[in-house]
């Protein structure tokens, strides 16, 4: 399986996941949160926060940004910025695949 930019990878069942909230995986040795949005529709971002740290698979999720539960910074669920500058965080293609989750890696560059 690939993405346009890499592989996809299977990393759960969809039925892990709760609306409104998020889940971390490890993919490829790398921590990335799933978050299974209101509307349906999946979002993928690296699960740390770049500020101290903080763990923002459990960040509350207001629209289409996730609130770190440290500090509460916003990061946009679609671009990984954030509006305060404290950094970006990666964000990852994500989809449904039948009950499956599965999370698009970037390629080897």
């Amino acid at each position: 399986m690939s993405t346009s930019t890499g592989t996809w990878t299977t990393v759960g069942a969809l039925a892990d996941l709760t609306p409104g909230e998020g889940r971390t995986y490890v993919v490829d040795g790398r921590q990335v949160a799933v978050f299974l949005l209101t509307d349906g529709t999946l979002r993928a971002t690296d699960a740390i926060c770049p500020h101290k740290g903080g763990p923002l698979t459990d960040g509350q999720i207001d629209g289409t940004v996730v609130i770190c539960p440290l500090h509460q910074y916003a990061f946009s669920l679609d671009t990984g910025t954030c509006a305060d500058g404290i950094g970006t965080v990666r964000v990852y293609e994500a989809r449904i695949a039948g009950e499956e989750i599965q999370v698009g890696l970037p390629g080897e560059r």
